[in-house]
């Protein structure tokens, strides 16, 4: 074979210089490129002219960030139970713990005119005998509740498991149960959402509170933002036109006035309601106006957390 002249072999290293020299620049370029657009590339090592020919364009890898967890079951609150907050369930502050608990008893603290908290198994009274209380004893704790209310349904049909995990009950809950009740303000509210939308019974009842705000602002010469829901004695002093004021109906008005009345004079209280058993709570209830029973059963259920109650009356249930 003819050998190469030297000058040619210098021209033909001199141009696959030139090459891998163009290709090692134009791969700085496009990683250069591509890190201002924040993508993470594995890069080659660079190129020089006596290595072996530039390898192809690095892969481009990219990192994804972990997606957002779904919400639970337990973080969704059914339409159910945003119905239900109609009830008028006061939401406080304080720290959930572990009381004595029974099926026929009221299972929320119950709150007084007075500002007073009533509880049915106060911690002197848990370890003396039904003689001497009054009531029956305790069959579990408001920590278990809805624990073992939910085993129990699903033993008595497995096919509402998928039911029960899907769709936690906050009221029966240890936050549920923690939440103050007052039967005057959570029996009124029943009253005005009777037979109008949720949206109609909020106005209403923040209305009422208003004329009462309004009232005290006149004797005291200045006005609060808020105003406590006013008290049996102050709703049982008011005529029935004033009452109408806030956009109920004569005869609503008149319930209104019928159940404050029954709270002032004692016939009614928290403590009877503490105390009561399921039967007592329903008569004595139903035998006020504007009151009947379905209002009563979701009263004591949702209101009272009383856990043997089944509404059979409604139509949902039918």
């Amino acid at each position: 074979m003819n050998a190469v002249p030297e000058s040619s072999k210098s021209q033909i290293i001199g141009s696959s210089s030139n090459q891998v020299s163009k290709n090692s620049r134009k791969q700085k370029k496009r990683i250069i490129a591509l890190d201002e657009k924040n993508e993470h590339v594995v890069s080659e090592p660079e190129v020089h002219a006596s290595d072996e020919p530039c390898s192809p364009p690095p892969k481009r890898i990219k990192l994804r960030s972990p997606r957002t967890p779904r919400k639970t079951s337990t973080q969704v609150q059914t339409g159910f139970e945003k119905a239900v907050s109609q009830i008028g369930v006061e939401k406080t502050d304080l720290v959930p713990f572990d009381r004595p608990a029974g099926p026929h008893r009221t299972n929320a603290p119950l709150k007084t005119p007075r500002g007073s908290r009533l509880i049915t198994y106060p911690k002197e009274t848990t370890d003396l005998s039904p003689s001497k209380t009054g009531l029956p004893r305790p069959t579990t704790t408001t920590g278990h509740i809805l624990e073992e209310g939910c085993a129990h349904l699903i033993r008595a049909d497995a096919r509402l498991k998928p039911l029960i995990e899907k769709h936690h009950c906050r009221t029966f809950s240890s936050e549920g149960l923690a939440e103050e009740i007052d039967p005057f303000h959570s029996l009124c509210s029943g009253i005005m959402a009777q037979q109008v939308s949720g949206a109609a019974a909020k106005a209403i009842k923040n209305r009422f509170i208003g004329l009462f705000q309004q009232a005290q602002a006149q004797v005291e010469g200045e006005g609060r933002e808020e105003g406590p829901f006013p008290t049996p004695a102050q709703v049982a002093a008011c005529e029935v036109p004033f009452l109408r004021q806030a956009g109920l109906s004569g005869r609503k008005s008149e319930y209104i006035k019928g159940l404050a009345e029954k709270f002032a004079s004692g016939e009614l209280s928290a403590a009877m309601l503490i105390k009561a058993s399921d039967e007592e709570v329903l008569e004595k209830l139903t035998a006020v106006r504007g009151l009947g029973r379905w209002s009563v059963e979701m009263f004591a259920c949702f209101g009272l957390k009383r856990m043997d109650v089944l509404s059979t009356g409604d139509l949902g249930v039918q």
